[in-house]
């Protein structure tokens, strides 16, 4: 048999691989072909916004991944969900779009990622997007990737929560991914017409029909082939036989933060004492491969609701099928939102330039993967640091490609992060106990009330904390010797190989990952091409007045003991 070759290979069809398959394939005389582990994402769990917990926890759609016992948790081992699906994570989180801060960006470039500024990726922000309150300086409105405020926060609960936040000294903000993230107001997600509008949705599957782009599913990638430093191809298992596919030009990693160093680490290309002591052979010591990996954590801090106005009544088996019906027939109803559609970005202390706290607000009380509503009715906040500064690693075990990587967060290793939670526990509650929340709380139920002290409060935050689900950082971006890919995301001392995903990211952005891992795909599809990067943006920033000496802009109307 012939051995087979394409222009690219692109490993792993998620946020980032879905993007490059359509944009590199524009060019009809390129020819590209996308390996994906996973199956069809033809699934109404999958398509149905309200339904994301679903997949989230479904061994056919998720890789499943688990930490190591976390040892600053009680020795808890955290799940990792990951897509294992056309589409990757966006068909299986939260559909949550928020960007993150104009100056996350600009960390980066400060950290070694030269180009990679604000001014260089709000264009490809919104190349991406279609919003459907239109385009404008910040957002745009001819992309593929559609984003909504889903039902318009017509629970009053919302409503109330920005209310209690313009309480207590915050001020709103118009548009989080606009000019101003600081602030109470609505969040965005990504749907259209009532559908999840995963990248699968927005961008492989118009390009499918390209007879230069080829997508083999339930096919996984065993190494890339080298000769020498140079990349030439890949091995990959698919339907029972292994084969070898090679590459005109380059081969793209879009695996993601955890599979894309566990390949790197199973083709030779990592640390080399971590790769002896999986019996692999060495065929580039690059030492960075799958350290700096970081996450966002949460704590879910519930309360009672006086009013009958929550989710919690709609949990029942005959509640729930109803919701579907309606979506199924009509797309809209409950089960066309993520119910994420009002939060919050704060500063956490006075000087900080831009927020470093994110609220989720959710008109239920429950867990975060769908059981164990509360009796009665109820809301809560998930809330955590969004700057970590605990870092961790991926570890590859053996050559084995099905056996899971060695994976540690050490969440809370910092006492910075330690302390962050404790701000976000006691900031929440001021929040609120303020007078717009007085016709609909009825008392916290998580931590509760005697959960008071530093300890106290500590000790919650151990036993409670989960992932938040946005890991990176493990083939960090930049210009030094603990780097894995420069600044255009080639994978140093390797000619042909790329990384293009969530894992290149120096630090966390300030925010949920997919919006920022589909720009890090835009732009990366332009540098491949070699194409002209799009005209940088002189937008203007908006910082909250008087930021370098106050935490926020008034006095809380009502002093709340936390």
């Amino acid at each position: 048999m012939a051995t087979q070759k394409y222009d690219y290979i692109i490993i792993g069809a998620g946020s980032a691989g879905c993007v490059l398959a359509n944009r590199l394939s524009e060019d009809p005389a390129t020819s590209v072909l996308v390996l994906e582990f996973g199956g069809s994402d033809r699934s109404v769990v999958i398509q149905m916004p309200s339904a994301f917990s679903i997949p989230m926890n479904t061994k056919k759609y998720n890789w499943r991944y688990e930490t190591e016992p976390e040892p600053y948790l009680n020795g808890r081992r955290i799940h990792c969900p990951r897509g294992k699906v056309l589409g990757g994570s966006s068909s299986i989180n939260g559909l949550v779009y928020i960007r993150g801060h104009a100056y996350d960006f600009d960390e980066w470039e400060s950290l070694g990622a030269q180009g990679w500024g604000y001014r260089n990726c709000l264009p490809y922000f919104k190349r991406a997007e279609h919003y459907e309150e239109g385009g404008d300086g910040y957002r745009g409105s001819t992309g593929p990737l559609h984003t909504t405020n889903g039902n318009h926060m017509k629970n009053p609960l919302y409503g109330a929560w920005v209310e209690a936040g313009a309480e207590a000294g915050y001020i709103k903000t118009e548009d989080c991914n606009g000019f101003m993230q600081e602030g109470f107001g609505a969040m965005h997600m990504t749907v259209k017409n009532g559908v999840r509008c995963s990248t699968a949705n927005a961008y492989l599957r118009p390009a499918m029909g390209r007879p230069n782009l080829t997508v083999i599913t339930h096919a996984m990638t065993r190494q890339i082939i080298l000769e020498g430093k140079r990349a030439v191809g890949v091995v990959y298992d698919h339907e029972g036989q292994t084969h070898q596919v090679h590459c005109n030009r380059e081969v793209l990693i879009s695996s993601g933060p955890i599979g894309s160093p566990h390949l790197l680490q199973r083709s030779g290309i990592g640390p080399a004492k971590v790769l002896r002591k999986a019996g692999i052979s060495v065929r580039h010591d690059l030492p960075g491969v799958g350290e700096n990996l970081q996450d966002h954590a949460e704590v879910y801090i519930q309360f009672g609701c006086k009013e009958p106005v929550t989710l919690n009544s709609k949990m029942d088996p005959l509640s729930k099928l109803m919701i579907g019906l309606r979506w199924l027939l009509f797309k809209d109803g409950l089960g066309a939102t993520n119910h994420f559609e009002a939060g919050g970005f704060i500063r956490s202390g006075k000087s900080l330039r831009w927020p470093d706290i994110q609220f989720h607000f959710l008109p239920a009380a429950m867990r975060y993967d769908g059981n164990k509503p509360i009796k009665g009715h109820g809301f809560m906040v998930l809330t955590g640091p969004n700057k970590p500064k605990s870092r961790g690693y991926v570890r590859v075990r053996s050559a084995d490609p099905y056996e899971h990587p060695e994976i540690q967060f050490n969440y809370l290793q910092r006492e910075e992060d330690r302390e962050g939670f404790r701000r976000c526990i006691r900031l929440t509650r001021e929040i609120i106990g303020q007078p717009a929340m007085d016709r609909f709380r009825d008392g916290e139920i998580a931590p509760g009330p005697q959960v008071n002290t530093d300890e106290e409060i500590d000790a919650f935050v151990r036993e409670n904390l989960e992932s938040t689900y946005h890991p990176c950082g493990s083939c960090r971006m930049g210009e030094d010797d603990m780097a894995v890919v420069d600044s255009e995301l080639r994978v140093r001392g390797i000619a042909g190989l790329r990384v293009i995903d969530s894992s290149v990211f120096p630090t966390e952005p300030n925010g949920n990952l997919n919006a920022p891992t589909i720009m890090l795909a835009e732009r990366a599809s332009d540098l491949v091409r070699g194409r002209s990067m799009l005209p940088a943006s002189d937008a203007p920033v908006g910082l909250v007045e008087d930021w370098e000496n106050s935490q926020r802009s008034t006095l809380p109307g009502r002093n709340v003991r936390v």
